[in-house]
């Protein structure tokens, strides 16, 4: 942890927000000790130095139709490839999260769509055509049991 960055306060404020982005700067000054103001201005520091790179939601996508979650393991041409690979499917906006692996895949996405018709079109039709893949195997998720960030200690 580096130390200019955040204290044990600044911990506490993350733990929180984690749990909860929506949490008010007031109810989490009561739970550190701090008033509102004094919350606001140190998530605008986290802010400001990174640490706090946005905020959101979570989304339940099955109740809006979106049913099937997949990973897709992508072998390359050439692992020299992947910033320019990368740079392609992040256009492809089933995509939800892109990483560059060690093993048997140079790249590891995870992807989301409607019903597996929809997902054969988006391997066949956007997927398969960015050059630089020479082939991908698919793995469909039956049930997410947990999703969280990394722990904040």
């Amino acid at each position: 942890m580096n130390k200019e960055l955040v204290d044990e306060i600044d911990l506490k404020i993350l733990r929180i927000l984690s749990d909860d982005a929506k949490a008010s700067y007031s109810d989490i000054g009561e739970k550190v000790f701090l008033t509102q103001g004094a919350v606001h201005t140190r998530v605008k520091k986290m802010e400001a130095s990174g640490v706090i790179i946005g905020s959101g939601i979570k989304i339940d996508t099955k109740k809006l139709g979106w049913d099937i979650s997949a990973f897709l393991g992508i072998y390359l041409d050439k692992s020299e490839m992947y910033d320019e690979v990368a740079k392609q499917i992040k256009e492809i906006s089933e995509i939800v999260s892109i990483n560059y692996t060690t093993g048997n895949y140079s790249i590891f996405v995870k992807l989301m769509c409607r019903d597996t018709a929809h997902l054969r079109s988006v391997l066949h039709d956007k997927i398969q055509k960015v050059q630089g893949i020479q082939r991908t195997e698919t793995f469909i998720s039956l049930e997410e049991s947990l999703f969280r960030s990394a722990p904040i200690f």
